[in-house]
């Protein structure tokens, strides 16, 4: 039986004989898993600083408005929230990763000794 570490370092093959892919022929599935994360906390993160950005212009671009103003307000409490959720899943994925020894960043789940 292979254990869970072995798995996530074996490189997958992408050769597949038509054309050639470079350095992603040595991806494995703990440096993809790593990729995937780091692409969705890096890009949630953006959409959100965006998303701050706008409602702070439509709330300068109010005018007074109390229906302009309070949508602005929503959007911003709104992207506030988001942004703390997003940063809140990768404490808690750092908090897994020391407390229970799983690390889904690289895949390593610890094996039990003795079976």
């Amino acid at each position: 039986m292979l254990s869970n570490s072995l798995l996530a370092d074996t490189p997958i093959n992408l050769n597949s004989g038509v054309g050639s892919f470079g350095n992603a022929a040595q991806i494995t599935p703990a440096s993809l898993v790593r990729g995937v994360v780091l692409l969705l906390l890096v890009g949630a993160a953006i959409i959100f600083f965006i998303m701050l950005l706008v409602g702070g212009v439509k709330y300068i671009l109010s005018g007074g408005d109390k229906g302009k103003t309070e949508a602005a307000r929503g959007q911003i409490t709104a992207a506030l929230i988001g942004l703390v959720i997003v940063f809140a899943a990768w404490a808690i994925l750092q908090l897994m990763s020391s407390l229970i020894g799983v690390d889904l960043n690289t895949l390593q789940i610890p094996t039990l000794y003795g079976q």
